[in-house]
């Protein structure tokens, strides 16, 4: 959709029309389901929090300046319903049980090398809640950890605790999937 008529279907959904809703969410839909499965880990819960972001989106469309891209406005919505999803169900106390994440592996590129793109994202899907969302918001959406903190109420420390450890845990995990590999 080029940005013309991008603002064309925008001014549309805007008065109601149901077939301009209908084609944004079938070109915002495929963009932010993956938005929303990275944040929440299972695609049942990742699909109620699609049409939540999409109800949410439509009923704001008005604070839609027309300033940046619409889909990087429209992403952040989902990525905070996603947020507000993990907050009801207390999903973001940072867990502090690392059994799993004590080993730090020095060999990692040559481990990333091994690991496909469907692979590592299904790792982190199955981070823990804390840990993925904090890795979600500094490493794929680029917040910073002042923002992270002021967004999940949490510190700035803690942030940066909660995204070593995320790495650690899909350090081992990698190390962990690199050596079945070599033994199969």
């Amino acid at each position: 959709m080029d940005e013309t008529s991008e603002q064309r279907t925008i001014e549309l959904c805007r008065k109601g029309d149901r077939n301009a809703q209908k084609a944004l969410f079938d070109l915002l839909a495929p963009r932010m389901y993956p938005v929303c499965i990275r944040y929440v880990g299972d695609r049942e819960t990742a699909q109620d929090i699609l049409q939540d972001g999409f109800v949410t989106m439509f009923s704001k469309l008005d604070s839609y300046k027309g300033e940046g891209s619409f889909e990087g406005w429209a992403r952040r919505i989902f990525v905070n319903t996603s947020l507000m999803y993990l907050r009801k169900k207390d999903a973001l106390k940072m867990s502090d049980d690392l059994e799993n994440a004590r080993h730090l592996c020095s060999d990692m590129a040559g481990q990333m090398e091994n690991i496909g793109y469907k692979e590592l994202m299904k790792l982190v899907t199955s981070l823990p809640p804390g840990f993925r969302t904090v890795f979600n918001l500094y490493v794929i959406e680029g917040y910073s950890h002042k923002e992270i903190a002021e967004m999940l109420g949490i510190s700035e420390t803690t942030s940066r605790t909660q995204l070593s450890r995320a790495r650690v845990w899909l350090q081992s995990r990698i190390k962990g999937n690199t050596d079945d590999r070599k033994r199969r």
